[in-house]
C-alpha cells in the first residue's frame, strides 16, 4: 500500500505542476443555469482613459425552449449594452440590440473583430490583462446569471474560447 499512495502523490504533484503552468485561457471556464451555458467570458484590454470597453462568451441552449438575453450589468461600467457590429458599404455599423435570441440547439458565439458583443459603457477604470470582474447576464424568462469575465488579448481570449466547444 505505501507504493499505491506514493505513486498516487506523485501523479496528484503531477497534474497541479502541469495546471500550474498553463496559462490562465488554457483553463476556460464556464456557469450552468438550467439548461443555459455560459463558456469563457473575457474582455479586452482597454488603454488608459478609454471611456468604454467590451466582453464576449458564448451562451447555449441545450433545451427545449429558446432563450433571450435582455441586458447585462457589472461593477467595473456605468452600463452593459448589447451591440452588434456589421460592415455596410465598407463601413463598420455599430447598433444597439434590444435582445440577443438563443434557439434551442444553438450557441451565441461572441469574439472581437465584429458582429455581437456586450459593451462596457463609462467604465470604472482601464480594463488591464490579468484583471477577472463579475457580469450579471439577464435573460427573458429565466432567472439571471452571474459569470466572470477575465480580461485577456483578443487572440488568447478567442482561441481559449474556441478551444473550450464541445
Amino acid at each position: 500500500m505505501p507504493a499505491l499512495s506514493l505513486r498516487l502523490g506523485l501523479a496528484a504533484g503531477l497534474a497541479a505542476t502541469v495546471l500550474a503552468a498553463l496559462p490562465p485561457s488554457a483553463l476556460a471556464h464556464e456557469a450552468h443555469h438550467g439548461d443555459l451555458r455560459v463558456t469563457h467570458p473575457f474582455a479586452t484590454p482597454t488603454p488608459p482613459g478609454a471611456p468604454n470597453g467590451a466582453a464576449y462568451l458564448d451562451i447555449g441552449v441545450e433545451g427545449e425552449q429558446p432563450a433571450r438575453l435582455i441586458g447585462a450589468s457589472s461593477p467595473v461600467s456605468e452600463v452593459v449594452e448589447l451591440h452588434d457590429m456589421t460592415m455596410a458599404e465598407d463601413r463598420m455599423v455599430m447598433r444597439q440590440l434590444e435582445a440577443f435570441e438563443i434557439a434551442p440547439g444553438e450557441t451565441l458565439t461572441m469574439r472581437p473583430g465584429g458582429g455581437k458583443h456586450l459593451m462596457l459603457i463609462n467604465l470604472e477604470a482601464p480594463l488591464a490583462v490579468g484583471q477577472r470582474f463579475p457580469l450579471t447576464l439577464e435573460f427573458a424568462e429565466r432567472d439571471s446569471i452571474e459569470v466572470e469575465v477575465w480580461v485577456e488579448e483578443a487572440s488568447v481570449g478567442s482561441e481559449a474560447a474556441d478551444a473550450h466547444h464541445h
